[in-house]
């Protein structure tokens, strides 16, 4: 009898790894805000934030409310960009996501509504529905969703839970452990991770992005590194807001 490989091994240990833990709370709850200095080189280009900005009810069901946002730019680049999702506290399911940018007064827009239960998306502006998975995740859930997966230094995991179905796998890969230095002058243990999710934006396989999470319950987000077409921007964390984590609902899936 041929007997299985290390591969089947891993795929079987990821499959029966739980998204978390049914009596968890979210390692984060609504009303976290994080702000960030966002740098070219030695050059500050402006400000990112990220937020739990509140809940929302989509559909009839109950969701966070993510928002990233990064202002900024010198004399010869400027952009203003804002991500937005509305994703389950239940179920992490993606239910919204919308995407405003403006990069040197080109204008990109998104407007995208998910139905996790019924298989679709829809883009604003397109008349067809287009198929998703069981699971949909935007770019925006989907750092919220690395900070509450069950994470070990040397491995990669593969989900199919990008929301366009098309473009999946998404990957995260924990590359090392590394020290960082919170806003207060505290040193921390950190997982140097690299994500990568669909074609576009700062999680794209092109950005070459790394995130930099506090090694413990928390997973602060330190550092957010990512390639633009006009060079690399690390987001370093300057101040931060914490709040009591928001407590899985019983029967969450």
């Amino acid at each position: 009898m041929t007997r299985p490989g290390p591969a089947i091994f891993a795929l079987v240990a990821l499959l029966a790894t739980p998204l978390l833990a049914q009596n968890e709370a979210y390692p984060f709850g609504v009303g976290e805000r994080f702000q960030y200095s966002a740098k070219l080189g030695f050059l500050r280009l402006g400000t990112g934030t990220i937020q739990v900005a509140g809940v929302d009810t989509v559909r009839s069901v109950p969701s966070f409310i993510f928002r990233f946002s990064l202002v900024g730019g010198n004399i010869l680049y400027r952009i203003n960009s804002v991500l937005e999702s509305r994703t389950g506290i239940a179920d992490f399911r993606s239910r919204r996501f919308t995407q405003d940018n403006n990069e040197n007064g080109r204008i990109f827009e998104r407007h995208y509504d998910i139905y996790p239960d019924s298989g679709f998306y829809r883009l604003e502006g397109s008349p067809d529905p287009q198929p998703t998975v069981d699971r949909p995740l935007d770019d925006a859930a989907f750092l919220y969703f690395v900070r509450s997966f069950p994470l070990e230094v040397g491995r990669t995991y593969e989900l199919d839970y990008y929301f366009r179905k098309e473009k999946n796998p998404l990957r995260i890969t924990v590359e090392k452990r590394e020290q960082m230095e919170l806003p207060d002058g505290t040193k921390v243990g950190c997982l140097v991770v690299r994500p990568v999710m669909g074609d576009r934006g700062m999680f794209a396989e092109r950005s070459d992005a790394r995130i930099w999470l506090t090694d413990d319950a928390r997973r602060i987000p330190v550092q957010i590194r990512t390639r633009y077409p006009f060079g690399t921007v690390i987001l370093r964390l300057e101040e931060m807001a914490l709040v009591s984590p928001t407590p899985r609902p019983v029967g969450a899936r």
